[in-house]
C-alpha cells in the first residue's frame, strides 16, 4: 500500500484547506454563470494587485488549455513557437498545441531546461518566406521541467531580444508561485515587469484545484480570447468556483506561503540524499523538484512504497517533487526505505 503522500507530482496534492473554505463559504445562492459573478470580478482584482492593471485574465480548467489558448488566441496557424525540447507544451501535452493550434513547435536542446537569446537566434531564418514556417512566439517555462529557474536578468534579455525581432513571448507559470519564491521576488517582478507578452497562470500545483488563468499584458492580443475560450470546451459555467480559489491564493499571499514551504522541502530532501553515495543528484534543485540518478533495481519497488514518476529510463534517473504538504516526516520515512533498499 502506497503511503499517503508521495513524491511524484504537485499535481497529487490535496486542496489547501483555506481554498477548501472559500468554496464552502461562496457556496450559497444563485450568482449569473459563465464569470458574470462578484467572486470572479474579486478574484480579477486581486489578480491586478500582483501582476498590474491593465491585464486581461480568463479562467480555465487546466494547464494545457492555457498554454493551447494563449497559443491559438495570439497566432495564426502559419506561425511557430520556439520552446525548450523539455518543455510541458513539447513533451507533456499529447500534441495539443500542435493539433488545436495548428501551430508548429520548433524545440531547442537545453543542458538545464532555460532557453537563451542564442538559442532562439538559431531559428529565425526564413522568416518572410512562404515556402517556410514563420516564428512568432517564443514560449518559456517557469519553473522549467528540469526544476530550474529563470532569473529576471535572462528573462528580460530573451524578452528584449524577441521584442527586437518581433516575436511575442509566452510564459507557461504552471509553477510560477515556486519560482517567485525561490528567487525572493514578487510575481509581477517575473511576468508584467521583465515584458512577458501572455502568462499561463496556474495554482493547481500550488494548493488549489481545476485553478489557472491566462493572462493578457496587452489587450489588444486578447480581444478574440473569449472566443477561443468557449470553443475550446474551456468556459466554466460556474466560474465562482474556479476563480474563488484565486481570491482565496493570492489574497493573504497563501500562494507564497505554500511555495516556500514545497522549496524548502525539495531543499531538505537534496541535502539529506547528498550523503548517500549511490544516489547522484542531477540537477541542483531550485524549487520543489529535485532530479536523482539511483540503481534501476530499487526503482520500481521504492515507486510501490511511495509513488514517483521515471524521468530518465536510459539514465536510470527518476524526478522527486516536494508539495505545499510534503512535511519533514514524509522525507525522513522516505529515505529510511530508499536506505533499506541500497
Amino acid at each position: 500500500m502506497k503511503r499517503l503522500r508521495g513524491f511524484a507530482s504537485d499535481n497529487n496534492a490535496q486542496v489547501h484547506e483555506k481554498v477548501m473554505r472559500k468554496l464552502h463559504d461562496i457556496n450559497i445562492g444563485h450568482e449569473i454563470g459563465y464569470g458574470d459573478d462578484q467572486y470572479t470580478e474579486e478574484a480579477k482584482a486581486v489578480l491586478r494587485k500582483h501582476f498590474g492593471d491593465g491585464i486581461d485574465i480568463y479562467f480555465v480548467f487546466n494547464g494545457t488549455g492555457a498554454n493551447t489558448l494563449a497559443i491559438a488566441n495570439s497566432l495564426f496557424p502559419f506561425q511557430a513557437v520556439i520552446c525548450a525540447e523539455t518543455a510541458h507544451i513539447n513533451v507533456d501535452e499529447c500534441g495539443a498545441p500542435d493539433h488545436y493550434c495548428g501551430n508548429k513547435l520548433l524545440s531547442v536542446p537545453t543542458q538545464d531546461g532555460k532557453l537563451t537569446v542564442e538559442s532562439i537566434d538559431k531559428l529565425l531564418h526564413g522568416r518572410g518566406d512562404e515556402h517556410h514556417v514563420q516564428v512568432k512566439m517564443v514560449s518559456i517555462t517557469q519553473v522549467t521541467e528540469l526544476g530550474t529557474v529563470y532569473t529576471i536578468e535572462e528573462l528580460q534579455k530573451i524578452t528584449d531580444f524577441a521584442h527586437s525581432k518581433d516575436l511575442l513571448v509566452h510564459m507557461d507559470g504552471a509553477r510560477l508561485s515556486n519560482a517567485a519564491a525561490a528567487l525572493n521576488v514578487s510575481l509581477r517582478e517575473i511576468t508584467t515587469d521583465v515584458g512577458i507578452d501572455v502568462l499561463s497562470f496556474g495554482l493547481t500545483k500550488n494548493g488549489a484545484m481545476n485553478a489557472e488563468a491566462v493572462i493578457f499584458f496587452n489587450e489588444n492580443l486578447s480581444k478574440n480570447m473569449k472566443y477561443y475560450r468557449k470553443q475550446a470546451m474551456q468556459l466554466g459555467s460556474k466560474m465562482r468556483y474556479m476563480s474563488a480559489q484565486f481570491t482565496a491564493m493570492l489574497e493573504d499571499d497563501l500562494w507564497l506561503k505554500n511555495a516556500k514551504h514545497a522549496n524548502n522541502m525539495a531543499k531538505i530532501l537534496a541535502d539529506r540524499i547528498s550523503s548517500i553515495e549511490q544516489v547522484k543528484l542531477v540537477y541542483p534543485p531550485q524549487a520543489n523538484g529535485v532530479f536523482v540518478q539511483i540503481p534501476r533495481e530499487i526503482i520500481e519497488p521504492l515507486q510501490e512504497e511511495f509513488f514517483f514518476y521515471m524521468w530518465d529510463e536510459e539514465k536510470s534517473q527518476v524526478r522527486w517533487m516536494c508539495s505545499f504538504d510534503t512535511t519533514e516526516e514524509d522525507i525522513d520515512d522516505f529515505l529510511e526505505e530508499l536506505k533499506k533498499m541500497l
